[in-house]
């Protein structure tokens, strides 16, 4: 992979195993590789043991990859120490120090640096005030909401001035709530700083709504690389179309460039996405997102409502056709507007039907 102008972390075939109490091994990361842009807002997604913190850590100098390269700015850091990496990580777990006052626990790893107090003194400040903490310098993270400490911790790591800031699951201890007014935090402040953030989750609505890039991990390897928005209409992949959002999976046949499925017959061309997987003729997976889905009400339909619900300003409906069950969204459909046993048929619109890798 060729670094572009403009990189500020490029990642080349990384790997890492780790032993097993067993005595086997585990394979944490499978020849990653990724380009992140200077001054983007990069996500790392998928679930729980996917790979995307082991990349994080290695990142940062917390695990030593096994073979590949990382780069920061074009220089190879992979066997740099972490003390001298221009990265800082902020922590599910905030770590701060307990015994310290806001303002020490933001002046430590300055202090750490050598440098000169006025400075400390100037770095704390503006750190405390980019994260809306002006004026409580003097108090103890024991004294703080939960929020306010993740902004501690959040001003520690920028005060340091890095060229990447990585975020490990930063927000999961928060409620609701406040988990929302901190990505909205996040966003602004990697906006006004132009640092380059990298942030890990496993949840998708924070993923989908905070990244530039989001890469979505799956059994240690990389399976989509692109803009959320990309991400989630052209899924490539079965496990992305299934982990990101809602979508309905249907295995089907690929004959003589036509599909067929079960219930639906032959899919017409025209809702096949063309800028998508290539179907290779045999056996096939294709996925359509419920808000595509159209549903009709028709005396000689396809299908048979099971469910109809009207939730906040949409009608949830689930319709079995043949052997499966369709699930499709409607906005702003009047309540009652279709119900359980109506006959019903289900169509995709132009574009709507993607195939995807099994």
């Amino acid at each position: 992979m060729a670094a572009t102008a403009g990189s500020a972390l490029r990642i080349r075939a990384v790997s890492k195993t780790f032993p097993t109490p067993e005595g086997g091994e585990v394979l944490a990361l499978d020849a990653v590789s990724l380009e992140v842009a200077d001054g983007s807002f990069t996500v790392l997604l998928g679930p729980s043991g996917c790979g995307k913190t082991t990349l994080l850590r290695c990142i940062a100098g917390l695990e030593s990859p096994d073979s590949g390269e990382i780069e920061l700015k074009g220089v190879r850091i992979d066997d740099v120490p972490v003390w001298k990496r221009r990265v800082n990580t902020v922590f599910q777990s905030y770590a701060l120090f307990p015994h310290m006052t806001v303002a020490h626990n933001v002046a430590f790893g300055l202090q750490m640096d050598k440098l000169p107090k006025a400075e400390i003194a100037r770095k704390v400040d503006a750190a405390l005030e980019m994260v809306r903490l002006s004026g409580l310098g003097a108090r103890r993270p024991s004294q703080l909401s939960g929020g306010q400490q993740q902004r501690v911790a959040l001003a520690r790591a920028l005060a340091k001035e890095p060229e990447v800031l990585l975020l490990d699951e930063p927000l999961s201890a928060l409620d609701l709530k406040l988990r929302r007014g901190m990505q909205t935090e996040l966003k602004r402040l990697q906006r006004e700083t132009s640092i380059t953030f990298m942030l890990v989750t496993h949840d998708q609505d924070e993923a989908m709504s905070m990244g530039d890039q989001v890469a979505v991990f799956d059994s240690g390897r990389i399976v989509q690389v692109g803009p959320p928005r990309d991400v989630y209409l052209a899924p490539r992949t079965r496990f992305v179309a299934d982990f990101i959002g809602e979508a309905n999976i249907l295995q089907g046949t690929a004959s003589a460039q036509t599909i067929t499925v079960p219930g639906f017959g032959v899919l017409s061309t025209d809702a096949l996405a063309t800028d998508g997987v290539a179907a290779a003729d045999g056996q096939v997976f294709i996925a359509v997102r419920p808000e595509s889905v159209t549903i009709l009400p028709a005396a000689d339909g396809n299908g048979t409502v099971v469910d109809a619900t009207f939730v906040g300003g949409d009608l949830h409906i689930d319709v079995k056709v043949g052997d499966v069950v369709i699930s499709a969204r409607q906005a702003g459909a009047a309540p009652g507007a279709l119900s359980a046993g109506d006959t019903v048929r289900v169509a995709f619109p132009s574009g709507s039907v993607r195939v995807v890798e099994a």
